[in-house]
């Protein structure tokens, strides 16, 4: 049995890949796509207890997905990751987090699961927004 489904949205094969094979084995079922419609109608139709995006993707900004996945699924945790490492990014994703209420933290990709399992401990406990 999954420890949970993660959605994972990121334009880039290379970082689905690493992500699918780290999370698959430790323990979760993971739904993979390049691009933020896809990965929207996952959220709408109310998959993954997880949600991995990439900021910048073929169709949309994450920063602009990020509120309506909030209205939508306000307890569902997302964590918006980047390769662009520029301090104007990061000042963005600080801005959209807050306004979104999602905390904002810079991390390792190999810290995924770690930070995961925080997360559903933290769900379990507060909101009950982890289903398994």
């Amino acid at each position: 049995m999954p420890a949970g489904s993660i959605l994972v949205a990121d334009d880039d094969t290379a970082i689905r890949t690493v992500l699918n094979q780290a999370l698959s084995r430790a323990g979760y079922e993971v739904r993979l796509t390049g691009n933020a419609a896809t990965l929207w109608r996952w959220v709408s139709q109310g998959e993954g207890d997880l949600v991995i995006t990439d900021v910048v993707m073929p169709d949309e900004n994450a920063f602009d997905l990020l509120p309506r996945i909030k209205k939508m699924r306000p307890n569902l945790p997302v964590i918006v990751m980047s390769a662009q490492n520029t301090f104007m990014t990061a000042i963005r994703a600080r801005w959209r987090s807050r306004k979104s209420g999602s905390p904002t933290r810079p991390m390792k990709p190999s810290s995924i699961p770690s930070r995961w399992s925080a997360v559903r401990r933290r769900c379990r406990k507060s909101t009950g927004c982890w289903r398994a």
